[in-house]
């Protein structure tokens, strides 16, 4: 019994300090959103689960075109919220797993961004079934009735302002 107690207990610990050196590894994230966007409060979220710290920072409305020209977000790329990780800026709904792969590539870039407000998007989910490809559901005289999904693009902005497809969801 004995055994087994010491078996579990260092299983225990190997997972927690696992979890502890792969969140360690992982940069803070400063959202800076309008209140209340809950878009972006459950993209935060959406960060929060996949291990990243994440801190909000309300920010007022009429405040947000400014915060995102000291980010050097170009406008024609802008969303509602705007986050700051690793010195890159992170512009709409950006899933994480772009997240993780800027983190990983570390490219000489401002950031990335999901320009918009796209449906299906980490934080604009809708709850109903979505198909795997984006999907439009129309009613009965073929006239678009509710668009669940979208397929967007992550894009990665260069230094120098230009950006090229970073990730195709």
């Amino acid at each position: 019994m004995r055994r087994v107690l010491t078996l579990a207990a260092f299983m225990l610990v190997l997972s927690a300090t696992t979890r502890a050196e792969t969140d360690a590894e992982l940069p803070l994230v400063v959202v800076y959103a309008p209140s209340p966007c809950l878009s972006c409060i459950d993209w935060a979220d959406h960060l929060r689960k996949g291990g990243f710290e994440v801190s909000m920072k309300e920010t007022l409305i009429a405040n947000m075109p400014r915060m995102k020209r000291w980010l050097n977000v170009p406008s024609e790329l802008e969303s509602v919220h705007t986050a700051t990780v690793a010195g890159y800026f992170l512009e709409g709904f950006v899933p994480i797993e772009d997240v993780l792969q800027l983190l990983k590539e570390k490219p000489k870039a401002r950031g990335l961004a999901v320009p918009g407000l796209v449906r299906g998007t980490p934080g604009r989910e809708i709850s109903n079934p979505v198909c795997e490809t984006a999907c439009i559901i129309l009613d009965n005289g073929g006239r678009e009735k509710d668009i669940r999904r979208e397929a967007y693009n992550t894009l990665l902005v260069e230094s120098d302002g230009s950006t090229s497809i970073f990730a195709r969801h």
